[in-house]
Formats: C-alpha cells, sequence, structure tokens
C-alpha cells in the first residue's frame, strides 16, 4: 500500500523532518509513506492570493496518477477516531490505489483539488501549523496500522 502526503509548503524544522521520518521508518514494509513537498508560492504585500492557491493546486493535482485516491484533509472534512482511521486504513489496503493526502498552504486547498476529493479528513477543529500536520499525520497512520496489527500501542 503506498500513501504520499503531498503537501504545500517545504523547509520545514529538523524536528519535522526527524519526527515524519520516524513514523516512515516504523512502518512495515507493505505500507509505503511518502511525502511530496509542493512549493509555496511568494505573498508578497500585492500578491493575488486566489491565483497562488489555484497554482499550487494544479501542482498537487499534477502529482496524483489517474486512478488514485484523492483524500483531502480540512477543517469541514470528517473526524475519524483512530479506531475509524483503521478502518479506512484497511479500506484504502483492499482498494489498492494509491491514497494521497492533501494539505493545502495557509490559506488552504485549491477548489479544484477539493473536487477531486474522495473523502474530506478532519484532523481536528483546531487550526494547526503545518509543521505538526506532518508529524501528527505519519503518527496517526502509524498508530492506525498498530490497531490493525493488534499492537497495544492505541492503548
Amino acid at each position: 500500500m503506498r500513501i504520499r502526503l503531498i503537501a504545500v509548503g517545504g523547509k520545514m524544522p529538523r524536528w519535522v523532518e526527524m519526527g515524519w521520518q520516524e513514523y516512515v521508518k516504523r512502518l512495515p514494509p507493505e505500507i509505503t509513506l511518502e511525502l511530496v513537498e509542493i512549493p509555496l508560492s511568494t505573498r508578497g504585500k500585492n500578491a493575488d492570493v486566489q491565483r497562488l492557491i489555484r497554482q499550487e493546486g494544479a501542482a498537487m493535482l499534477a502529482k496524483v496518477q489517474p486512478g488514485e485516491r484523492v483524500v483531502t484533509l480540512e477543517v469541514e472534512g470528517k473526524p475519524w477516531s483512530t479506531e475509524q482511521l483503521a478502518e479506512q486504513l484497511d479500506a484504502w489496503r483492499l482498494d489498492a490505489r494509491t491514497v494521497n493526502l492533501m494539505v493545502g498552504g495557509p490559506e488552504g486547498l485549491a477548489p479544484e483539488v477539493c473536487a477531486k476529493s474522495e473523502q474530506r479528513w478532519s484532523l481536528s477543529p483546531l487550526t494547526l501549523p503545518h509543521p505538526l500536520v506532518r508529524v501528527l499525520l505519519g503518527e496517526q497512520i502509524y498508530r492506525a496500522w498498530t490497531v490493525l496489527a493488534g499492537h497495544p500501542y492505541h492503548k
């Protein structure tokens, strides 16, 4: 099973890279977790932010191959418990398609990305910093796998 986090932004602090890599290496070989970074467009004083969001969205969608699953992370999405995420992970595994988890920039996702979404997932109603989202996603995917594997990590 292949899961890709396609996220707008780059140049994360070292702790983010270390946290992400920690969970990537903890996963079993049958689950590949990848990070695809889309550069954040420069937002100057007179920037056309909507145009920049559309450009970032187009770059995100260019990374998705036909037939792959698109899951957007949105505040308005559905919140999943750890057990529900484990069920999703199992369903994704059985579906046998690459899963693309889409995280937008500071202003969110382009409407075109949301339109391609098969599922909308909310990590929290809280506003989370983008660096933390990456580590949190890695940890939660690992935790969901431990639930499926019958590991006591989730207790």
